[in-house]
């Protein structure tokens, strides 16, 4: 058996687990990263990366088939617009593949040592990985395990065959002739709209009362909207049986009726589970916060020298958090003081139209006891989202009534993914109203939406 040591050791290459290499190559730590399929992780291969390329160019068939039946605004017209996905899925995984490319490379520029292959726990400080080449152990100072997460299966609808998750969603090479998503989520949403776009004819179905239950029900409310206007039927309260015996079809109960809803394939989005199996965490019996590794402020599990970050801590399961997590670990080993001490961390739902949110809701902030101020700009007066026919949603800012410091910022709108840097850091920065007010947005962008949101908070709104 090969042995080789390092200080750190990493489980997992998704975004938190290469951050973390990466870093901590850059400070000068021996570091080895332990990685069973590409470098990236279920972000870059087969979750963030793909769908937002597939929904991209769902967007760009929708235009033409727009253009296409004569209801374009902008007097646009075509004929016959076709899309042949399998180049569509051939470009998306291009891009994946450059971007998977890149962080390999970043990982050997910073002198990470990486070992693809299955890894399990011996101990607290050494793992064995199965490689290609043989079993190979490895002995570590410090281990960070980032081991990510995994759709969640449904008893009586188990993957395989025409029941897909979102990792089957982005391969497919021809669009479903019908689709049911089973979940109204941000994933499910995200590819019914995708699909629906593409041609396929979605039925959404949540058990909850309304989609997009992470969200207050005014930021979803124009989700809703625009669903219904692509043709998307959407069942809430609604639970999801099995399939008809043709498995063609998906038995579905609402309100104790039973229907059948066309399904050629059922994409199941139900939520995501750690992955905390297979790789030897009995063998060190770390705490857990119900089906999570449970951490600190430093990322500190219950073993001494073994980190956790990303998925396999907990919610929020989003990307960004697991690789400010990593960051932090990495400068944290080379012997660093550093902290999770973040006041916000933003949440993009990549719908039809986007939602942001960052730092607190009205209702999370009144329920905290505090006393806020909410003042909210519609899309419909600002300029440049009337000249990009994305008049719909607005852009809310929630403070507190005493300072005016700055609790919350959310928005619902065209683009608005590309405003949620803007808003988190506001909230990190600690702005008030005034701040926000006193600076000058360029124009016309839809930025000025959130000035002028502050504006009205303030009590003095200047376009509406």
């Amino acid at each position: 058996m090969k042995e080789i040591s390092c200080k750190l050791l990493v489980l997992g290459a998704g975004p938190g687990g290469y951050v973390c290499a990466i870093r901590a190559g850059q400070l000068g730590v021996n570091t080895v990263i332990v990685e069973k399929a590409k470098a990236g992780g279920t972000c870059l291969n087969v979750g963030c990366i793909p769908s937002k390329a597939l929904i991209h160019a769902a967007e760009e068939f929708h235009k033409l088939r727009v253009a296409a039946s004569g209801r374009s605004p902008l007097g646009l017209s075509l004929n016959a617009p076709a899309i042949d996905l399998r180049r569509t899925i051939a470009w998306k995984d291009g891009i994946v593949g450059r971007l998977n490319g890149g962080v390999t490379g970043l990982l050997k520029k910073a002198g990470v040592k990486a070992v693809l292959g299955e890894a399990r726990f011996v101990d607290g400080k050494t793992v064995d990985v199965e490689t290609e080449t043989g079993l190979q152990r490895i002995r570590a100072e410090a281990v960070v395990i980032a081991t990510g997460s995994a759709p969640v299966a449904l008893p009586d609808l188990p993957f395989g065959g025409n029941v897909i998750s979102s990792t089957e969603a982005l391969a497919l090479t021809e669009v479903p002739e019908t689709l049911a998503v089973i979940g109204g989520g941000y994933i499910g949403l995200e590819l019914g709209t995708a699909f629906a776009k593409l041609g396929s004819k979605v039925t959404v179905l949540e058990a909850l009362d309304r989609i997009l239950p992470q969200y207050d029900a005014d930021l979803s409310r124009p989700v809703m909207k625009r669903l219904g206007e692509i043709g998307v039927q959407v069942f809430t309260r609604t639970a999801a049986k099995r399939l008809t015996a043709d498995r063609r079809g998906l038995l579905a109960e609402e309100n104790g009726r039973s229907f059948e809803v066309a399904a050629e394939k059922v994409l199941v989005t139900v939520g995501r589970r750690p992955v905390t199996e297979g790789w030897g965490l009995e063998e060190i019996d770390l705490d857990r916060s119900g089906k999570f590794i449970r951490i600190d402020d430093h990322c500190r599990t219950s073993m001494r020298g073994i980190y956790a970050i990303g998925d396999v801590t907990g919610e929020p399961m989003l990307a960004h958090r697991a690789m400010a997590q990593g960051e932090m670990v990495a400068e944290i080993v080379a012997g660093q003081k550093r902290s999770w001490d973040k006041r916000c961390i933003p949440a993009v739902c990549f719908t039809d139209p986007e939602i942001v949110g960052a730092g607190l809701s009205p209702e999370e902030a009144r329920a905290a006891g505090i006393e806020v101020r909410v003042g909210q700009f519609p899309f419909q007066a600002n300029g440049r989202a009337m000249t990009t026919l994305a008049e719909d949603g607005f852009v809310r800012v929630v403070a507190r009534a005493d300072n005016h410091l700055v609790l919350g910022i959310h928005a619902v709108g065209h683009g608005v993914s590309e405003l949620s840097a803007t808003f988190a850091l506001a909230i990190e920065m600690g702005a008030r109203l005034e701040d926000i007010a006193g600076t000058i947005h360029a124009h016309p962008t839809q930025s000025e939406a959130l000035q002028e949101a502050a504006f009205k908070t303030l009590g003095h709104a200047l376009h509406i």
